[in-house]
């Protein structure tokens, strides 16, 4: 499709004839047979689909790995916002929709040197709307020349195929962040090295996220113990634990240079020992994650 005829498609469908004749509306936009759309290094921790736009930049859907759902659009501009503004968001039908007109879907707050940006809601708009075959166009005032609008748009055209991909690693994402899992206690057994149940639930998330994280900075293994034995007993137990749990990281990749023990004994605790519930509180390591 030649451009004056998607030019005129967009044009009638925002209502914006006037502009036709003053030819003041710059268009940013794939060729219907140039319609690239990528996804960038899928994992179980981000999944981004993008889409390029000749001359003006990138458009970017994103979700993380978190223990909610979610999904954030970025519009990834080669020259930034000179000021503060709101652009318009519509679904744009493409020509060979004869009969629909554009719907507005949301505004967009421009910031001065930032990239636009859309909550969550209208992401999945968006993203439903390309699945249907409209373009998801935003319109605004150009900030660097007052008698220009600029319309961008994101064909639907090869949309799919990779958004079904897309898809696939989105349901495929960790169900927690690595502020989750960033500082952690695990609990033991008494006088023994054995994780309870639920620590090593804990551990094995752990050990989930690292070995999708290639950022990791440093790991501290703080070992204690409760009062019970001797302390010097206790200090070497304490040690074993944190230990035992840089093995199982290091088994899964994380370079044991990276992961610094301390053993603390029975010091530090944070229960009274009067019983054996907070005795249990006491017998613990503590896991805390640094990434660059």
């Amino acid at each position: 499709m030649g451009k004056s005829i998607l030019r005129r498609s967009i044009l009638l469908a925002l209502g914006l004839t006037a502009l036709s004749a003053q030819g003041a509306l710059r268009q940013y936009h794939a060729a219907v047979e140039t319609s690239n759309w990528q996804i960038s290094e899928p994992s179980r921790l981000s999944c981004t689909l993008s889409h390029a736009l000749p001359g003006y930049g990138e458009a970017q859907f994103t979700s993380v790995a978190s223990k909610q759902l979610n999904m954030e659009f970025v519009l990834d501009m080669q020259r930034l916002p000179k000021r503060f503004d709101t652009a318009t968001v519509y679904s744009v039908p493409p020509a060979w929709m004869p009969g629909e007109r554009a719907r507005q879907i949301a505004d967009m707050t421009i910031r001065t040197q930032y990239d636009g940006d859309l909550p969550e809601d209208t992401a999945w708009t968006m993203l439903s709307e390309l699945e249907k075959g409209f373009w998801p166009t935003i319109y605004y005032q150009d900030w660097y020349n007052p008698a220009d609008k600029v319309a961008v748009g994101l064909n639907a055209s090869n949309f799919m195929p990779v958004y079904q991909q897309f898809v696939s690693c989105v349901s495929n994402l960790l169900p927690y962040s690595f502020d989750d899992i960033s500082y952690t206690v695990l609990s033991y057994e008494k006088n023994s090295v054995e994780l309870s149940k639920y620590s090593k639930k804990r551990l094995a998330m752990i050990g989930d996220y690292l070995r999708e994280d290639n950022n990791l900075e440093l790991v501290l293994l703080d070992g204690y113990t409760d009062s019970y034995g001797g302390s010097w007993n206790n200090q070497q137990l304490s040690v074993r634990r944190a230990d035992e749990v840089k093995s199982y990281l290091t088994s899964l990749g994380v370079n044991p240079e990276r992961i610094e023990i301390t053993g603390h004994g029975e010091k530090r605790h944070i229960s009274p020992n009067t019983n054996s519930h907070s005795r249990a509180t006491n017998r613990r390591v503590v896991v805390r994650l640094a990434k660059s």
